[in-house]
């Protein structure tokens, strides 16, 4: 089993050659893993304008908005963030998540996936 270690650590928010496509106009870019962050993850996410993704997810996350905008939820719940803000969202939140904008954000998931 790989030891977290007792360092910080510093990670880009840049989507590189390592990201992965999601779907359509959705690329993800991994930082901390599982098997180094044990009880999280991180990544880079971009959503280009119009992408959306369903949200039921069975671990928690956080959002943080570098650039762009999001309508994140269900329906009359949805919330819109923008560049600055941040947002959670919990296990088995339903409804979509859709950009409104070209949008970079990083997320940070528990437990780790």
């Amino acid at each position: 089993m790989a030891v977290t270690p007792s360092r910080a650590r510093k990670f880009s928010s840049a989507i590189g050659e390592d990201a992965v496509r999601f779907g359509d106009g959705i690329l993800i870019a991994p930082a901390l893993g599982k098997e180094v962050g044990r009880s999280m993850s991180a990544y880079t996410s971009f959503f280009q304008m119009g992408a959306r993704a369903d949200l039921p997810a069975p671990y928690a996350e956080v959002w943080v908005v570098l650039s762009g905008a999001l309508r994140v939820g269900a329906e009359s719940d949805a919330v819109t963030v923008r560049a600055g803000d941040f947002v959670h969202v919990p296990e088995q939140a339903p409804g979509v998540v859709e950009a409104l904008e070209d949008t970079t954000m990083v997320c940070v998931s528990v437990p780790a996936h």
